[in-house]
Order: C-alpha cells, then structure tokens, then sequence
C-alpha cells in the first residue's frame, strides 16, 4: 500500500489579485490533510473510496490506456482529472498503466462535513498525483508536481489562481506568483504533456518564506462556508465594468504584497503586520466598490478582536464567510483573544503552519 498526504492552506494576503497574472500572494500550508492510500488491483475494476463524499464508491476500468467511469454517477471530478493526467504523464515516461484501488481521507472538513475553506479540491489533487507518482515510480521534482497537479486541477477549475496547488506541493510559507492560465489552456492544445511539464511557464514563481520567530498565527472560523468560484466570477463581474479601479486595486495590492515579502525575508514581524492591515483596507474597498459581501459582519467581528489584542487580522482567501486570521506575537495572551472568539461564535481552529520535510528541492 502506498500513502500520501498533501495538507491544507489558507491564503495570508494577495485574494483576487491573484488571479491576474504575475501578481503575488504570501500563502501557508496548515497541519491538516488529504491523505490517500493506493493498492495494486488484480481484477479488471478498480475503486475510488472518498470519505469527501460520504464514502461513496465509483467503480472505473480500462478501455485501452483510458480510464472510464459512469459520468452519471461522478461527484470526483478533481480525482479523475488528477489520475488522468498523472497518467497521460506515466504513459510519456514509457511506463505501462496499471489497475489500482483509490481511498481518501480528509481532515480539512468539519466533523458535520461542512468545509472550513482549507483548499480540500487542491489537497486531493495534489496527494493523488503524490501517489500515483510513487506507485509508477517516477521521480519528480516539487515543480513537476505543482505542474501536473496544476493542469488536473485547472481543467476542471478555469477561475483559480492555483496557489492553494502550490502551497499543498511546497508546504510552510510560500509566496506565489499566477502563471498565464490563458497560455496554458492554449499549450495544452498545442503540445504534448511531457513537453508542457518541462516548458518555464509565464509569470509562475513559487518562493519559501522564511519567518520571524515570534509570528503566531491564528485562525478563526465562522461557521460559514464560502464559494471561491462564485465570489470570484462576481469580482470578474467588476473588473468588466470597472476597470480603472480594478487596475488601482490591482497595482496597490502587488505594492502590499511585495512589501509583506520583504518582511518575511527580513524577518520583521511589525511590517508584516502593517500591510495585513493594508491588505484589509485594500479588500474592504474593492468589496464596497463591487458590491461583493467580502469582510462579513461576523469576520469583521474577528478581527476587531484580533486588532484589540495586538494582532494584524483579515479575512482569509475570498471572504464572504469561512476562515479569518490574526498574526501576532507569540508573547501575547493569545487564550484570551481566543476565548473572545468563541463569546462571539467564532471557533478558533487548532492549526499550525506545516513543513513537509520529504519535499524534493528543484
């Protein structure tokens, strides 16, 4: 049996700018996870168990070299995309495709189901690739991996940034910088998979922070689940219309951005903690001048705790619900900023920053 795991991730500043190309965003891997297990099957079926869908079980087979499943009964899109492509990459490695039975497991979920905003699609896709790769026995650098998981997941997803792929690949602190998708989608239909993996793609640059040792991190979560996709095709809705402010947007949240990098690099908790608070500002505008409910009145709650205890706190990712953050010194009393969230109903979540220690270096 083969196991791996790929850990969640919350974005720390650079939502909606992202999508744009080049422009960064500063991301973190928690200690939580998809974990998927692979076995050899001897039979002509093989099975995909996901306890993501309530432990449904799809069947699959071969037709040739493609694998085929009853799309009428297909919640798994990103893990069929996620074998499909590993395979089509298997396939230019000159390895022969074999039978396999899938299980999946995630903590990235609450107990109900119902999701915390923790990057759960990108997880899944980045474990099977992990897994798959093993069981072919192929070898792959951190940037292959991001890049086939990149591809599956953005075949089914055309709207992300693909950053939650990369902080689930690289692990700890990441600051990311969006490729072309654009280019991509035209590549996929011009070359071949193995020539794709290998060509340097537009903008893309993956950077590990280092940290100040005294930054703590907090997460708070609403409750609310959040739909990125949909926040995200709203804020397009607005670009369309509006593009001399979507442009502003755009070049201060790069300035923010780009300075809270250089915290990380110098390791100065107080800038980084300022352009948190820009990296709000910047979003409370773009959702008053879009119409878009990003900062909720119960993550504006959050963070208003947060600031009156000596942290920095936004929300996390697209808002509209789901997770906010604070970062603080670790000197702080942070019980105490925790239990004001849970007065507030705002449940503080025990996640810590996750380095993958087995990553392979480019």
């Amino acid at each position: 049996m083969i196991t791996e795991k790929a850990p969640g991730k919350l974005y720390i500043a650079g939502e909606y700018a992202v999508v744009e190309n080049g422009n960064p965003a500063i991301l973190v891997a928690l200690d939580q996870f998809v974990t998927c297990q692979l076995t050899a099957a001897q039979h002509q079926t093989g099975r995909i168990i996901s306890r993501q869908y309530q432990d449904i079980e799809l069947s699959w087979r071969r037709q040739g070299d493609q694998l085929v499943v009853d799309q009428r009964d297909n919640p798994f899109s990103y893990i069929i995309q996620a074998i499909e492509v590993t395979e089509a990459y298997t396939r230019s490695c000159g390895r022969q495709l074999k039978m396999f039975d899938l299980t999946i497991d995630s903590d990235l979920d609450s107990d109900n189901g119902r999701k915390y905003g923790l990057g759960s699609s990108a997880a899944v896709t980045v474990a099977i690739v992990k897994a798959l790769c093993r069981f072919y026995q192929l070898t792959v650098t951190n940037e292959k991996l991001f890049k086939l998981a990149a591809i599956a997941h953005f075949t089914v997803q055309k709207n992300g940034s693909l950053g939650d792929v990369a902080a689930s690949v690289y692990g700890g602190w990441i600051a990311y910088h969006s490729f072309d998708r654009q280019w991509l989608a035209e590549q996929q239909q011009a070359v071949d998979l193995t020539t794709l993996i290998n060509l340097p793609w537009p903008d893309l640059e993956v950077e590990p922070l280092p940290t100040p040792k005294q930054l703590r991190l907090l997460i708070g979560w609403t409750g609310k689940p959040a739909s990125t996709s949909l926040l995200v095709d709203k804020i397009s809705l607005f670009k369309a219309v509006h593009q001399q402010e979507y442009r502003q947007f755009l070049t201060d949240s790069q300035q923010c951005v780009t300075r809270m990098i250089n915290g990380f690099r110098t390791k100065r908790l107080d800038l980084i903690q300022q352009q948190i608070r820009v990296n709000r500002q910047l979003l409370a505008r773009l959702g008053q001048l879009s119409g878009v409910s990003i900062e909720t009145p119960l993550l504006q709650k959050l963070c208003t705790i947060a600031e009156q205890a000596g942290g920095a706190a936004k929300t996390s990712g697209a808002g509209g619900g789901d997770c906010g953050i604070a970062l603080i010194d670790n000197r702080q009393d942070v019980k105490q900023l925790q239990k004001r969230w849970q007065a507030a109903r705002i449940q503080p979540l025990a996640l810590h920053v996750f380095f993958d220690q087995d990553s392979k270096e480019d």
